[in-house]
């Protein structure tokens, strides 16, 4: 979707303060990180933020909101679980009520109850800018997949089924852009990296950077959500994985191009800075 180009009437990106939700998380630190090397005054939210915030917990919502001009809207644990448009409907409610203008969601690509959020939002009044993601890189280095990358193989209900992994450092900069520029205003950029993955090719490329040997081993998914009770893991994480096996989202699509006017970064560059960290060693 092309954005509109109206300008709108709220103060200039450099006097308003922006509300980062999940301000410790993948995107969400990123994005807060973005901010302030411009010299923007940025206030992130969390449960262990300065001013505690807290998605189950509305009354946590007003203090973090006061003085806020725009928001970064990131839900945890995902916009397609039960409950996740109606809590995020709400508080897209309360923010243009407590004088927000700007509200940049992270939506994910395919997800029927993502859809759901994102017209609560745009519904709001404010002015918004949807960023649908595909799956992240990071997943494999900063969260859901290291420790089965620490234990050298992935076992996951995935098949043969391939996704076009995004870089967080993509999304974080859409999403910069749509805070900052009134251009963005009004869009809804779907991001992917630059070429679709299997998790045969991944175990592979992980191989060759970490030097250890790390295998992919399909599983079922009944199999998988007794692995996510074992580990204590919400067992709706399971369903995610629908949207990579069912092929839905099984294509590249071009809004990194599209917002910042450049290539996505490949997943082979995010393998070889992450294993620079050392995050793999085992």
């Amino acid at each position: 979707m092309t954005p509109n180009t109206h300008t709108t009437e709220n103060m200039p990106a450099t006097a308003r303060t922006t509300l980062v939700t999940g301000g410790t998380g993948k995107t969400g630190r990123r994005v807060a990180a973005r901010l302030t090397e411009r010299g923007l005054p940025v206030r992130t939210a969390s449960r262990g933020s300065e001013i505690p915030f807290v998605w189950e917990e509305p009354d946590t919502w007003d203090a973090a909101l006061g003085g806020v001009g725009a928001v970064y809207i990131s839900y945890y644990p995902d916009l397609a679980f039960p409950g996740a448009a109606e809590t995020v409907g709400a508080f897209a409610e309360r923010a243009v009520a407590m004088g927000v203008r700007r509200l940049v969601l992270l939506s994910g690509r395919g997800e029927e109850g993502a859809l759901i959020s994102e017209d609560k939002v745009r519904g709001s009044g404010a002015d918004v800018t949807v960023v649908r993601a595909s799956w992240f890189n990071q997943n494999f280095d900063e969260g859901f997949f290291l420790e089965s990358v620490l234990a050298g193989e992935l076992a996951l209900p995935t098949g043969d089924a391939v996704e076009p992994f995004v870089d967080v450092d993509d999304i974080a900069d859409v999403a910069v852009a749509a805070l900052t520029d009134d251009r963005h205003i009004g869009g809804t950029y779907e991001l992917s990296g630059p070429r679709l993955l299997g998790f045969a090719e991944i175990a592979a490329e992980l191989s060759r950077a970490t030097g250890r040997e790390i295998t992919y081993a399909p599983v079922t998914l009944e199999a998988y959500r007794d692995f996510l009770a074992s580990v204590g893991a919400p067992a709706d994480f399971a369903d995610l994985f629908e949207l990579i096996n069912d092929g839905r989202n099984a294509h590249l699509v071009h809004g990194v191009e599209e917002a910042l006017g450049r290539k996505p970064k490949d997943f082979t560059d995010f393998v070889a800075d992450a294993a620079r960290t050392g995050v793999w060693r085992a």
